[in-house]
């Protein structure tokens, strides 16, 4: 445990990752409203949980977390479960009076590999997190820090912003929000975001045409 605490009230449960990374990170080429377009405007995440940090570009696979309103023993264990590119998303059950990240154990999360994290609640120590360079989402900021009593669970699958994450489902972000896609669907994004592009390219340029 990164800290000396009792971690017997969270369960665990283990999931796939298999999303092929170097194909998301293609995909984050793409901007999360174009992705959106071409899979039907669906699995966009709640726009009231917004970047916090000034680099906001963040993809990877989703490593599920599900705490207590402002308890975070579960962010705890979920340390021991990250592998690198995993995007913590976490269910505080979107309660923004009492942080349940701060810059402590963000560093440790980082450390560990861990590329983003996304909060249906709140975070803390705002500046510090962002001098890690990590793509921090959230419902809000507050000081106020955590309990640490549980119960939680890790792995399993949660509801953050509306939208249920699956672990190893991917997600990626930026500047607009949050989108989170199934691995298998992550091929047939790509190319249709591709066409999207050039599509909208080609409106751009005839329209251009016309006002000159």
């Amino acid at each position: 445990m990164f800290m000396d605490l009792d971690a017997s009230s969270i369960r665990v449960a283990a999931f796939d990752r298999t999303a092929d990374l170097g194909q998301v990170e293609q995909l984050a080429k793409f901007p999360v409203a174009l992705i959106g377009d071409t899979r039907g405007r669906m699995g966009m995440m709640d726009p009231r949980i917004r970047p916090i940090t000034p680099k906001p570009l963040m993809f990877g696979s989703i490593l599920p977390v599900w705490c207590r309103e402002g308890d975070n023993l579960a962010v705890h264990r979920a340390l021991e479960e990250i592998r690198p590119g995993d995007v913590m998303v976490i269910n505080a059950m979107g309660e923004v009076t009492r942080a349940i990240i701060g810059a402590l154990i963000a560093e440790a999360a980082v450390i560990h590999g861990m590329a983003g994290l996304v909060v249906d609640g709140s975070i803390r120590d705002a500046e510090e997190l962002a001098e890690l360079g990590l793509p921090v989402y959230a419902r809000g900021v507050s000081p106020a820090g955590p309990y640490k009593s549980g119960p939680g669970t890790v792995g399993e699958s949660v509801a953050c912003g509306s939208l249920v994450c699956r672990g190893g489902d991917v997600i990626i972000g930026d500047a607009d929000g949050l989108i989170v896609l199934p691995p298998s669907e992550v091929a047939g994004a790509l190319t249709a975001a591709s066409a999207q592009q050039d599509y909208e390219e080609t409106m751009k340029t005839r329209f251009r045409s016309q006002g000159s």
